[in-house]
């Protein structure tokens, strides 16, 4: 079995502890194929909310995947997402800012990817980057050039900001959900080495992932931080345990679905000079010889 929603929410009291978080399943979860099964059901029935949601037109969705290296952000957005209309989801990646990134605030690359009314957007990292590498490597604020950035209240002003941005988008319409996808220090390890022995994974290793990992503790410092600061209702983190890639997955899909389904998404109806009009059409349509 998968927990309800409320297992996987860090709370809104600034009281979450990574080193208390588990990054494996419980002992009772479902076996794998169990697993499976409920993923391709969960995935028809967001398939299913995804049509209402872009005929609705009202709201978006905003799906915000965090992690560390291997822990399957990829992945999961690829097996969650599998039975969307492309039409109605955007996938955006947030690696290294380019020139023309940093010659906006830091928060303009997202910005402009936000999904419009009706449909899902998904960052493979965010914003939270700068909160996160950019907190743990400071060296990088040097090409962001900021008229003043002070180390004891640039990091509380950003949290301030992302809260600000965040309520924003839900007062107007974006529904926003954030995964941290909780993978362990050691199954890390497992995965980075399947990497480095398998030709077909080869092209998924970069030797900043290792640097990345020797700096772990500030990592998760930097988590706890985003995480506590960051986790309101209107915009609620989930800490998903990413040892096991089809409980995460699972955990990810039924959130979501769970999501989709509490908006009061409507069929658009139509007036009674349209439904007039369809008589009409109707009537052409069987009117007609073949």
């Amino acid at each position: 079995m998968t927990p309800p929603l409320s297992d996987f929410t860090v709370p809104f009291d600034g009281g979450f502890r990574v080193a208390d978080h588990r990054t494996s399943p419980p002992e009772d979860a479902d076996g794998k194929k169990k697993l499976e099964k409920a993923l391709a059901e969960t995935v028809d029935e967001i398939s299913t909310l995804q049509r209402k949601l872009y005929a609705d037109d009202r709201f978006a969705l905003l799906l915000v995947f965090q992690a560390m290296d291997a822990a399957g952000k990829d992945g999961t957005i690829r097996a969650v997402m599998s039975g969307v209309n492309p039409a109605g989801c955007q996938v955006s990646s947030f690696k290294a800012p380019s020139d023309l990134e940093l010659e906006h605030d830091w928060l303009w690359r997202t910005s402009c990817r936000l999904p419009e009314r009706g449909r899902i957007g998904i960052f493979n990292r965010s914003h939270y980057e700068e909160v996160l590498a950019v907190r743990v490597r400071p060296e990088f604020l040097k090409s962001q050039r900021l008229p003043e950035a002070d180390p004891s209240t640039i990091w509380t002003e950003r949290f301030e900001s992302i809260r600000d941005h965040e309520r924003h988008l839900a007062r107007n319409g974006t529904v926003v959900l954030k995964f941290w996808l909780d993978v362990s220090r050691k199954e890390q390890k497992r995965r980075f080495l399947k990497r480095l022995t398998t030709p077909e994974k080869f092209w998924k290793f970069s030797k900043s992932d290792l640097a990345a990992r020797r700096d772990w503790e500030a990592y998760m410092a930097a988590y706890e931080a985003l995480l506590n600061e960051t986790s309101r209702a209107h915009a609620p983190w989930f800490a998903i345990p990413a040892d096991d890639k089809p409980y995460m997955r699972l955990a990810v899909a039924r959130i979501v679905r769970d999501t989709l389904a509490e908006l009061p998404l409507r069929w658009p109806e139509k007036s009674a000079d349209d439904l007039a009009l369809f008589d009409e059409h109707i009537q052409a349509l069987e009117s007609e010889d073949s």
